[in-house]
């Protein structure tokens, strides 16, 4: 009994030191709407390079470190809810001791990375074709709107809703809608082989393959293209990797694990250059666009990273992404002499605005860092 009752002191001790914080962020909140100034919500700062610069005037720092912890893991259940400081590298090992993932395989680009950071940012990794986006993955979050008000959106299961999924909405949205403070994400079991093929070819030949392969049933977990070599990943129960490790042919990379996390850090040769980062989302079988400079794809085709800057880049490969389906994003410049993200037809920027205004009335979270007022 009297380690139950310590336990049981414990949590409330932590619920306690949470709850606090919590009252802190919404006086923040409302000293930020009271004195029209604006808030820059941040945790590790990891991704603090994407997206457009905040707006700096009259500007304060709204630290999301110490609301941490995982609040709720039943593994049986495959679903984990987290604080949005938790740093993302202690809750991926505790989901690795179960034998678990984060299918989406977010990139964490740096040690101080947190849960709220990569919810908010959106990102994806090398699993994202076959397993889904961050997005796919998130079921609930809590947050605080422009009001300091504390809502809850979702669950901790997969369901459908009507209107608007605020839950989702929340990703990608870089802070510009409120403050996560917690997120539960679907989880799933690592395969149970993995393993790493490479093959030699020329671009027009590895989209083609990328998108051959998409089409079967092909234990296909990543693909990554650059530098005349086709490499894949092959995921699953060891009859069916071993049965398409033979199909497919080539020679096997080891340490294959070091690859892909360069790739998803983006330590790879490939990242460590000068020029401008373009990153394109774009129809999987677009052709090869034929850019100077190098190229990088993932995803079948349909992620496309370009080390590119001429001065006049911007126009050039956002047309270039717009005629392949798609769109470009700076991903990643020493100056930004351009809108980091694909400008938006007035339809859905209307609807961008409406979101902002109903969330974030006062306009403190964030401002400037997906579109200039947004």
């Amino acid at each position: 009994m009297c380690i139950v009752a310590s336990r049981n002191l414990l949590t409330c001790r932590v619920f306690d030191a949470m709850q606090t914080l919590i009252d802190q962020y919404q006086a923040a909140i409302r000293a930020a709407v009271e004195n029209k100034t604006s808030l820059q919500i941040q945790g590790g700062g990891s991704k603090h390079f994407y997206g457009n610069p905040a707006v700096e005037q009259h500007r304060a720092l709204l630290d999301m470190t110490g609301y941490n912890g995982i609040v709720d893991y039943e593994p049986t259940e495959l679903v984990i809810t987290a604080r949005a400081g938790t740093p993302l590298a202690d809750l991926e090992a505790e989901l690795d001791r179960h034998g678990q993932m984060l299918a989406f395989e977010p990139p964490h680009f740096g040690a101080a990375a947190t849960l709220g950071g990569c919810v908010a940012a959106g990102l994806s990794g090398p699993r994202r074709a076959a397993a889904g986006s961050v997005r796919d993955f998130v079921l609930g979050v809590r947050m605080l709107d422009g009001t300091g008000e504390d809502l809850r959106f979702g669950g901790q299961v997969m369901k459908n809703v009507a209107g608007y999924d605020v839950a989702r909405l929340m990703t990608g949205a870089l802070g510009t809608l409120g403050v996560l403070l917690e997120v539960s994400l679907k989880v799933l079991p690592k395969p149970a082989v993995e393993t790493t093929l490479c093959l030699p070819m020329d671009e027009a030949a590895a989209i083609e393959k990328m998108n051959q392969w998409a089409g079967k049933p092909l234990p296909v977990s990543a693909t990554c293209f650059t530098d005349g070599q086709l490499i894949v990943r092959l995921s699953g129960a060891g009859p069916a990797v071993r049965a398409a490790r033979a199909k497919l042919g080539g020679e096997e990379i080891k340490d294959d694990a070091v690859f892909w996390r360069s790739v998803r850090e983006h330590t790879h040769d490939f990242f460590q250059s000068d020029q401008r980062l373009w990153r394109l989302s774009v129809k999987s079988a677009a052709p090869s666009s034929h850019l100077p400079g190098k190229q990088l794809l993932e995803w079948n085709g349909a992620l496309r990273w370009l080390s590119f800057d001429d001065g006049n880049d911007a126009e050039i490969v956002r047309q270039i992404a717009k005629d392949a389906g798609g769109h470009a994003t700076l991903f990643r410049a020493d100056a930004a002499r351009a809108a980091v993200f694909h400008p938006l037809p007035p339809a859905l920027m209307k609807i961008h605005r409406a979101l902002k205004e109903k969330f974030d009335p006062a306009g403190i979270f964030n401002l400037g860092r997906l579109y200039p007022g947004i």
